[in-house]
């Protein structure tokens, strides 16, 4: 990660020991709420721990992810975020109570894409999200913190131990 990019950027940080208490948290507002999903859908990668957690705290037996790759490093996206193979089994989540897992909604593209996906199989989805950043075209139903700093977050604070390029 280029650290440099975002040492006199504002960080918010949020470690492993934080991350119980928070997703203890976000799980009270979905079931305070009167929701309960049926699936709970991680958007991939970022979504994925977050996701996970939630389901045994709203006590979700089905859980799916989606891959979507948007950002390729610090302050570096593609023009558009991208679905990424495999896919989600779209007959199995038609129609039902579907919970859609992210870590931050920073522009709230890849969310938006994602709900639209969802939406368009028939499916009754809610979007969580750890943080929402002001300039999210979408505002989660769910969000543990509003800010507008630079996330570390626990599973990506440290660099790979292994970069995808060194394979070859």
């Amino acid at each position: 990660m280029a650290d440099d990019a975002v040492a006199t950027t504002e960080r918010e940080v949020l470690t492993w020991a934080e991350l119980g208490e928070v997703t203890d948290h976000l799980a009270r507002q979905i079931a305070d709420s009167g929701f309960r999903p049926d699936v709970v859908v991680a958007i991939a990668r970022g979504g994925l721990v977050l996701a996970g957690s939630i389901t045994y705290a709203l006590d979700v037996k089905l859980v799916d992810a989606i891959n979507v790759e948007f950002y390729l490093d610090v302050n570096e996206t593609r023009p558009d975020p991208i679905l990424l193979a495999p896919m989600l089994d779209s007959e199995s989540i038609a129609d039902q109570k579907i919970l859609l897992v992210d870590d931050v909604a920073d522009s709230g593209r890849t969310l938006a894409l994602v709900l639209k996906l969802l939406r368009g199989f028939g499916a009754d989805v809610r979007s969580a999200v750890l943080y929402t950043k002001p300039r999210s075209i979408v505002t989660p139903d769910f969000s543990w913190r509003h800010t507008d700093a630079w996330i570390t977050f626990p599973w990506s604070a440290n660099p790979p131990i292994v970069r995808r390029s060194d394979h070859g």
